[in-house]
């Protein structure tokens, strides 16, 4: 199949994002962007064989006991332990922390909406400084010991068909693909990845995601050489989507993976 995705063009200057309000006259995003029309292949066939550490995102059946996704008591009081001792299994991480969490629909009044520009969530500066500020109480927390940070990615309502996410295959993304991005928060500046067009890169998505399924994504790794670090991932518009899907409704998490 293929679908549009949109990359950042080369431009002057970082580019600059708001997580919250931008100043007036500023736009949310300063970055140029550009669509691309590029295949995006079934990973199903595949998914047996597809590894986190290898090319950045796993497929798992994973069911929840989860009722209502809207109860933020209920995600954090059972979701959050679900999801750390999938993390756990599925990467063979000694512990695995949830640090947060965020619902997205595609809905003009949603809070969080899927993000359509393709990104990373860290960066090679800014995973190592969210580790430390996230195990700062602990006399080790930052030394030289693997950390990875994996989003946890679920459909909350099935099958999914309304902008799915498609993933790069990170053995196949240059480091010169990637461009930090400045992200503004209220009181704080973070840092996270775009992503520039490359025709090397390979793209994949689950047709069709249950409730009963999560991808695993990469997102950072302190080890730079042996495993994927970085999974550009985003969400678009399948061509096959039929018109009366219901929109999308996904949960992530972002987990600290420590061995």
């Amino acid at each position: 199949m293929e679908a549009v995705l949109r990359f950042v063009r080369p431009g002057t200057g970082k580019p600059r994002a708001y997580a919250c309000d931008p100043p007036p006259g500023e736009p949310e995003i300063s970055a140029p962007f550009e669509t691309r029309k590029v295949p995006i292949r079934d990973l199903r066939p595949l998914a047996a064989g597809l590894s986190v550490d290898r090319e950045g995102f796993q497929l798992i059946v994973e069911p929840t006991a989860v009722r209502d996704f809207d109860d933020e008591a209920e995600v954090r009081g059972v979701y959050y332990r679900e999801i750390e001792q999938l993390v756990v299994r599925a990467t063979g991480a000694a512990r695995v922390i949830v640090f947060d969490h965020t619902i997205r629909r595609r809905h003009p009044d949603a809070v969080r909406r899927p993000v359509y520009n393709v990104h990373v969530d860290f960066t090679a500066a800014s995973g190592p400084r969210r580790v430390c500020e996230l195990l700062a109480e602990e006399p080790d927390g930052c030394a030289r010991r693997r950390r990875a940070i994996i989003n946890v990615w679920r459909p909350i309502a099935g099958p999914l068909r309304d902008a799915p996410l498609a993933l790069a295959d990170a053995r196949t993304v240059a480091a010169t693909d990637l461009v930090a991005a400045d992200l503004v928060y209220p009181g704080r500046i973070g840092e996270y990845y775009l992503l520039r067009h490359d025709p090397a890169q390979r793209w994949y998505y689950a047709p069709a995601m249950e409730p009963s399924e999560v991808l695993l994504l990469k997102n950072y790794d302190s080890v730079q050489e042996g495993h994927a670090r970085f999974a550009p991932h985003g969400a678009f518009e399948d061509p096959h989507t039929p018109c009366d899907a219901p929109p999308r409704a996904s949960i992530e998490l972002r987990t600290l993976a420590c061995f």
